[in-house]
C-alpha cells in the first residue's frame, strides 16, 4: 500500500493513508532511520517499509508492506 511519511510539529513522525483516509504517528520502529525495517503506527499496524538512504528528505511516499497478525 502507498503512505506518505511526514514530519508534524504535534506528534512527530506520521503516516497517511490515502486509500483509507488514514493518519496516525509512528509510535515505535526497527531502526532509527526508519528505512529498511518494520513501524509501528498508533493504531496497532505494524508495516514493513523499504530500503532508502538514511539520509531521505520528508515527505515521501513510499510502498509500504502491512504484516499479518501472525508475524
Amino acid at each position: 500500500m502507498k503512505i506518505m511519511i511526514r514530519r508534524s510539529p504535534e506528534t512527530g513522525l506520521c503516516i497517511y493513508v490515502p486509500k483509507k483516509d488514514l493518519e496516525e504517528p509512528i509510535v515505535e520502529s526497527e531502526f532509527a532511520t526508519l528505512w529498511g525495517g518494520w513501524i509501528k503506527i498508533a493504531n496497532g499496524w505494524v508495516l514493513e517499509l523499504p530500503e532508502l538512504a538514511a539520509d531521505t528528505r520528508l515527505p515521501i511516499t513510499v510502498e509500504a508492506r502491512k504484516r499479518s497478525e501472525e508475524e
